[in-house]
């Protein structure tokens, strides 16, 4: 259970990533509305991990958690934000998922 709560922590890592992204290009009512997107999901993201090294070693979670948050920021880039998916960029975070289950197994 605490595996799947440290997962949906770092989804809502990339939740705070992607709205700060869009807070870059927002104005008047949107600018407030992406801010409070990433205020609650930076406190959703901080309580979930709280809760998940109760039980979860830290040294393992918190990789887990910024790489689930790294790639998924990565992802909402490229899907909504128009940022380019390169073959040097798509390399690395094969390579960042590759480090963090590498950690996960040893």
């Amino acid at each position: 259970m605490h595996w799947l709560i440290l997962i949906v922590a770092g989804l809502f890592e990339a939740g705070f990533a992607f709205c700060l992204g869009k807070l870059k290009d927002a104005d008047g009512a949107a600018w407030y509305g992406w801010g409070a997107g990433f205020l609650l999901s930076l406190m959703l993201s901080m309580v979930l991990l709280a809760k998940a090294v109760q039980t979860l070693p830290i040294g393992t979670a918190y990789p887990v958690w910024t790489g689930i948050g790294a790639v998924g920021t990565v992802v909402l880039g490229i899907a909504f934000l128009h940022e380019p998916a390169t073959l040097p960029c798509l390399f690395f975070v094969t390579t960042l998922i590759a480090s963090v289950v590498g950690l996960k197994m040893v």
